[in-house]
């Protein structure tokens, strides 16, 4: 599913200066596609809109041509689904019962799921390696476990748009590999169109199809990662100094921080 945002803006208030200044994407139909961005630059919010839990104050965001706010809350959540940074995990539920939540759309209250919802349910639990923690506790498992369990439950939606904020945060390296991998391949094997706040440039870098690099609310760059992915980029919007080489293994940019801008604005 084509992704496209067209000169949206978003405040959080009336009074307030626009979080969002006018932002355009395009993002392409089962691609992955990364929001690069410092602190406070708006990635996080662009994201709630894309995904239409925040509606812009001007603009739109269109799903293959169908605007996004002319969808009912179940019909969008057949649509897309959302794995949010940091989701708090409070109640002891198993692995199995939370990737049934992502089942919700189809079902209708009060209604028991049926051989069809547990079908998917097992599929997502199966693409996502968390089959083996079905009857274990959530709150039993690590942070990188947890995350796979939370895509899960975001698969068993069958959305044709998957939103990930900040996937890999707080992972250690294998996980963080084995999360973008598993994006990459809901993207180009499965046609998810697969959309990523991430912070991590070189992950973004070697994963992403393409990169949006956001700052103050506005896109600065846009292309593929070798077109965002450079050293006067780095320095302008984050402040750092940095070489941006190639991994010939790869074909694909790596960053190397080597410090902070000279003048030390600390800019990001």
């Amino acid at each position: 599913m084509r992704v496209e945002a067209v000169d949206v803006r978003y405040s959080y208030g009336p009074n307030l200066p626009d979080t969002l200044k006018g932002i355009s994407l395009d993002v392409p139909s089962g691609s992955l596609y990364g929001i690069i961005g410092p602190n406070g630059s708006g990635k996080s919010t662009l994201l709630r809109v894309i995904g239409g839990v925040a509606r812009p104050c001007h603009g739109a965001v269109f799903y293959d041509g169908r605007n996004i706010s002319e969808l009912s809350p179940r019909e969008a959540a057949r649509q897309v689904a959302a794995v949010a940074s940091g989701e708090p995990v409070i109640f002891p539920f198993t692995v199995e019962e939370i990737v049934m939540m992502g089942r919700a759309p189809y079902l209708r209250p009060l209604q028991s799921e049926s051989a069809e919802d547990i079908t998917h349910v097992a599929q997502a639990m199966d693409r996502t390696g968390v089959t083996h923690l079905a009857s274990r506790r959530i709150m039993e498992l690590s942070t990188g476990e947890r995350q796979r369990v939370l895509i899960a439950r975001a698969l068993a939606q069958q959305p044709k748009v998957l939103l990930l904020d900040e996937p890999t945060a707080h992972l250690d390296v294998n996980y963080q590999v084995g999360i973008m991998e598993l994006a990459t391949s809901l993207a180009h094997d499965s046609g998810i169109t697969t959309i990523a706040v991430l912070h991590d440039l070189n992950l973004a870098g070697r994963y992403c199809d393409r990169l949006a690099m956001i700052q103050d609310g506005q896109v600065v760059a846009e292309g593929c990662p070798d077109e965002v992915l450079t050293e006067a980029n780095l320095l302008d919007v984050y402040g750092v100094r940095a070489v941006v080489a190639r991994r010939p293994e790869l074909d694909r940019p790596a960053v190397f921080v080597i410090s902070g801008s000279s003048d030390g604005d600390g800019k990001g």
